[in-house]
């Protein structure tokens, strides 16, 4: 391991010396590059620091105890020794999951779409309930939530939500809630006490940099119109709303959050180009084999991922069988359990498929 943690040092003290060149600062695109492998390199130095540590203890207690001139040292070796003992196995398998290639999305910010899908207004309700559950979630992990477009439900909820979040490693948090969501519970229209069953879709895309695409302005077309929503009269009488159809592919997005036109239309282009990039993910998923079968893969959007059962007040993720009866504080927001246990099954799916550089 050792080996492996020298070969990585050589690497990182390589990066830490690029990104001080003129040439990689000038590269906007490199040196952002250079600066994420940096930060991961930079915690697998403090883990390796204390590896070393920990092994030339052992080292130390072993030869200690073996000369035994000394009982006081040769007890406190001891302890020394049984700590080291305890302490590195765990060592070497957070080593190994941080070894693991990352994927180079992971670091970015999202996009995220959620549709109401079949329930009529009961779905529109539920995927206002699955805005107000991310919104709680990037809350609590100090990310930032805007909203970007939405189409209200006509009692309650949204028919469309689309909004960022911005913060560190938030589309390697979020990209296992892509898929389908269903809800089943007594809707707040039904009189007669029956249980629907209604679904929401979410899309969620790695928001991308200027220069990981490049949109010609000449292949999109801008319209603007009132926004439709609530905000007074500013914005429901002046042409703010943005609207941005990319000609070549028909992609199309749209802001009509900000009063300023000008606020909108780049916050529609952010939207326009993270869905071009998303397209070029996606096949490149398509063509990766191990990504494709992967059980927690996020590449089949219509797959359904997970039930929110509120008569019996569970949460189930069909992807890996986990099913958690919380459903009230999942719902407000605490999902880190899940993402935990989803993030553990990918991280050891890259582990088997990468045991051989063991």
């Amino acid at each position: 391991m050792i080996e492996k943690l020298n070969i990585v040092k050589q690497r990182f003290d390589e990066v830490n010396d690029l990104i001080i060149q003129p040439d990689v600062i000038s590269n906007q695109k490199r040196y952002v590059e250079l600066n994420k492998e940096y930060k991961d390199l930079k915690a697998l130095m403090d883990v390796r620091e204390k590896y070393i540590e920990l092994t030339e203890n052992l080292q130390e207690s072993e030869e200690i105890i073996a000369d035994g001139s000394d009982a006081e040292m040769t007890e406190m070796a001891k302890l020394q020794l049984d700590e080291a003992k305890a302490e590195l196995p765990k060592l070497d398998e957070k080593i190994r999951m941080m070894l693991v290639p990352k994927d180079p999305e992971d670091a970015k910010n999202v996009v995220m779409e959620i549709r109401a899908g079949a329930g009529g207004d009961e779905a529109s309700i539920f995927a206002g309930d699955l805005y107000k559950m991310y919104n709680k979630y990037a809350d609590s992990r100090g990310w930032k939530c805007n909203i970007v477009d939405y189409n209200e439900g006509t009692n309650g909820g949204f028919k469309e939500m689309i909004f960022e979040i911005s913060g560190e490693d938030v589309y390697g948090t979020l990209k296992f809630e892509a898929g389908v969501h269903r809800v089943q519970r007594v809707p707040q229209t039904e009189t007669q006490g029956r249980v629907h069953t209604s679904a929401a879709t979410v899309m969620v895309l790695p928001e991308a940099e200027e220069f990981d695409v490049e949109i010609n302005p000449k292949e999109v077309r801008v319209d603007f119109f009132c926004s439709s929503g609530p905000g007074g009269q500013s914005v429901n009488t002046t042409y703010s709303a943005v609207r941005l159809t990319h000609i070549p592919t028909g992609l199309v997005a749209q802001c009509q959050d900000q009063k300023s036109q000008h606020k909108n239309k780049e916050k529609a282009f952010r939207v326009l180009r993270s869905r071009l990039y998303d397209m070029e993910l996606a096949k490149k998923l398509e063509a990766d084999s191990a990504k494709r079968n992967s059980m927690v893969s996020s590449g089949d959007r219509s797959a359904k991922i997970r039930t929110y059962n509120y008569s019996q007040g569970r949460v189930t993720d069909h992807r890996i069988n986990l099913t958690l009866y919380d459903l009230s504080n999942i719902i407000n927001g605490d999902i880190q359990k899940i993402v935990d246990e989803l993030q553990l099954v990918e991280n050891t799916e890259k582990l088997k498929e990468n045991s051989d550089a063991f």
